[in-house]
Formats: structure tokens, sequence, C-alpha cells
């Protein structure tokens, strides 16, 4: 028997062979961007590890560790194929790009990635819990920072100057602060138009007409944010513009804003600079 085994290692040896492995699980992904896309494999699929593929590159900036990356995803459970959890429906998830956050198999699929790529995991059952199955999740890489086309803004208002990571200051204006909504785009988008009633993800910051000082900002806080503009009457104004847009919005004391009703910022004009990053109709609810 000895001799046996021996003589078929040799001529595997001989011939090149090497051992079988197991094919990759064969799942096709179609679909356009910016559109939720489709799935097509036989279930139930069996993997015996995570496989990380690239559907199509992205062109746009690279993903930098420890940075915020947004994407929407649509994960399935690769035993019968039946939707799990997506967010095309609702709106993209901010994480920090690491391993902390996204955990090593996520964090293995986004590294070394481009905004506007799609991508693709296929990742066996954990072995344990309640949802010990296969999955199979398609991930597309949204932008953190609006990318349209510069508009020359209107006389008189602040001066926009963008750090290195898109995050913005003001130089305040001297002249008299509007009494009416101002709605200045300063980068134009080519993306979906914002709709009345959408659920938008932005960046934002907000600044004090009279001193250009910032209150809040997302870029603080390193992660966009989606709300429904009916939540802040003020922002309606964003309907109609583009996603990969950068808006000025002026807004006087007049108009209703949390943020004005602070003893700090009572009765004054605040400015808000938003990045457009994407829109959608707001989730229906009950």
């Amino acid at each position: 028997m000895r001799r046996l085994v021996a003589a078929c290692l040799a001529a595997m040896l001989l011939a090149g062979c090497s051992a079988v492995t197991a094919p990759e699980p064969d799942v096709l992904v179609t679909g356009d961007p910016g559109s939720r896309p489709t799935l097509t494999y036989v279930t139930p699929l069996a993997v015996s590890k995570t496989v990380h593929k690239v559907v199509w590159q992205g062109t746009g900036s690279p993903l930098v560790d420890g940075e915020p990356v947004l994407v929407d995803f649509w994960l399935e459970d690769a035993s019968d194929a039946t939707v799990v959890k997506e967010s095309y429906s609702s709106s993209p998830t901010p994480r920090p790009l690491t391993v902390e956050d996204l955990g090593q198999d996520l964090y293995d699929t986004l590294h070394g990635q481009r905004v506007g790529a799609r991508l693709l995991q296929i990742s066996p059952a954990p072995g344990s819990g309640a949802a010990n199955y296969p999955t199979v999740t398609v991930l597309d890489v949204l932008p953190t920072r609006a990318s349209g086309e510069p508009v020359a803004p209107r006389e008189g208002l602040p001066t926009v100057t963008l750090g290195s990571d898109g995050s913005p200051s003001i130089t305040a204006s001297t002249a008299a602060p509007p009494t009416d909504l101002v709605t200045q785009p300063l980068l134009r988008g080519s993306g979906a138009q914002v709709a009345d009633g959408d659920t938008v993800t932005v960046q934002y910051t907000g600044f004090a007409w009279t001193t250009g000082e910032a209150f809040e900002s997302t870029w603080t806080n390193r992660s966009p944010v989606s709300f429904d503009l009916a939540m802040v009457p003020a922002w309606a104004s964003l309907v109609e513009q583009p996603v990969g847009s950068q808006v000025m919005l002026v807004v006087p004391p007049t108009y209703p804003l949390g943020a004005t009703q602070s003893e700090e910022l009572k009765g004054q004009t605040i400015v808000f600079v938003i990045d457009i990053l994407a829109t959608g109709p707001a989730p229906v609810t009950g």
C-alpha cells in the first residue's frame, strides 16, 4: 500500500499536478450604477471561505484608512437568496474605514478601493448564532464630499474655503445679512435631483453670519448624516438641487430652525454649507 501511495504522489509531481481546491462560488451581479443590484446564483450557495470581488472599479477618490466611508449595500442569505437587509430603499450607511468598526472581512473588501466602485463579498456561515447562514453582499462606494462644477456665488455672501478633506470654513461677509432665505449653489453636481419629501444624506457645517464661526459640523463628527427634509423646513430649498452639489443656505432668524432658538445664536442669521451626497424617497412607516 505504501508503494502505491508513493507511486501516485510521484506521478502527480511529475505531471505538475496540485491539490484540488474547491471552486469559488458563482455569483452574477447585474444592475446600473446608483440602483439596487440583482444577484443570480444557485441556492443553497456552498461557501467555504470569504471571497472578495470587484464588480467594477471606482474612478473617484481612494478610500483612506480611518476616514469615513459611505456605502449602499444589499445583503442576502445565500442559502435561499432572501434579502436580509439593504440600504437602497432608505439611506446609505457611513462607517469609519477601520477593522474595529467594519470587522475584518468588510474592511478587506473596502480597503484599497475608490469611490464609485461596486464590490461583492461572499462569506461562509459564522458557525453559530441567529445569522448562521452564508451571505452574499454587494456594496456601492459613495462619495463623502461634493465634486460638482464650480458656480460663481452672488456678491455679498461669505467666502467659502475648503480644507484638503473637503471640510468648509467661511470668511464672514461685511454686508448686511439678507432678510430672505438664500440658496446659493457653490458646486453643481450631476446626480439625481432632490425631490420634495426626500431623505437626504449630507455633510454640512453651520456658521454664524456675523463671526463666521462654526457651531456644528458633520466634518467634526467625521460622519455624514441622513434626515428627512420635512424635519428642517428651511432646508426645503434643497429640492431640485442635484446630488454631488455643494450648496450655501443663508437662513434669516425669521425661519424656524432649532439652532437659532439657543441663547448663543438667538436672533442671528445662519449660514450652512451643505454637500449633497445622496437622496431618495423617505421610507414608508406604519
